[in-house]
């Protein structure tokens, strides 16, 4: 049953509260993934035992959060609305990749991506929303990124091209494409029961999406608003206007590549 006790979403999602931020700066520092999505602790590695004993250990209706945090959120229903940022990444080619190798193998390249991802979201303070087929979301919001969250989301994308080895001289492990968004959005608990989730939902979702999926390989399109958040210079990139899908004005993006090791 949920509590009814008043909770102050907007205290929370302001970065006011302290908690949560310390929880995550804490275990990320303790490898490895997977992690709970809310406090980053770790369900396998070193410090799993240290986690199960203190009562974070993998929760068995949802694990992709901690027994804690998986309380918490059953027990805060709701959310508000904030400012945040969504990173998306997209492996590009996936329908030719799979094809070329045998499923296992597919699969493999798969795991080891979100695996990448997973990892620098989590240095950067973002939180892995999903894994969508071939694709990773992700964002960063004030409560865990802190108010520089464009900045986080910008960096954690231009690493995660590294990450996948774009820029080295034989080429990407897996080509991706990115791209970065910065918007309003509602943050908090959706569903009930077994089926409830933190997560980000709104506009900036399908905006973020969108650019993932006009970047070619080894591209970052970083939108204008996430770009002027995030404090990237003039010059920082090519800057393109893309015609969206459901957006009836174009979107001004700085386009992002990787750099040589």
């Amino acid at each position: 049953m949920h509590s009814r006790d008043p909770f102050n979403w907007e205290a929370v999602l302001s970065g006011e509260d302290p908690g949560i931020r310390r929880f995550r700066r804490l275990f990320r520092r303790i490898p490895r993934a997977p992690r709970c999505k809310m406090c980053a602790a770790p369900f396998e590695g070193p410090g799993a035992p240290l986690m199960r004993a203190i009562g974070r250990a993998q929760w068995a209706r949802n694990p992709h959060y901690c027994r804690i945090c998986e309380t918490w959120i059953e027990h805060h229903p709701g959310g508000a609305e904030t400012d945040l940022s969504f990173l998306f990444a997209d492996i590009r080619g996936s329908t030719r990749l799979g094809e070329s190798m045998s499923a296992s193998a597919f699969t493999a390249l798969l795991n080891r991506f979100y695996a990448a991802g997973t990892r620098v979201v989590v240095e950067h303070e973002g939180i892995v929303d999903k894994f969508v087929g071939d694709e990773i979301v992700a964002f960063f919001a004030t409560p865990f990124a802190g108010h520089q969250h464009a900045a986080a989301a910008v960096a954690a994308a231009r690493e995660l091209l590294a990450a996948t080895g774009h820029g080295d001289p034989g080429g990407p492990w897996v080509p991706i494409g990115i791209g970065v968004h910065t918007g309003r959005a509602f943050v908090g608990t959706v569903g009930e029961g077994r089926t409830t989730e933190f997560t980000a939902l709104g506009d900036v979702v399908n905006t973020t999406a969108r650019l993932a999926s006009a970047a070619g390989p080894g591209e970052v399109l970083v939108s204008r608003v996430a770009a002027t958040a995030a404090g990237l210079e003039a010059g920082a990139g090519e800057e393109r206007r893309l015609e969206l899908r459901g957006r009836s004005e174009p979107v001004a993006v700085v386009v992002l590549r990787a750099e040589a090791p």
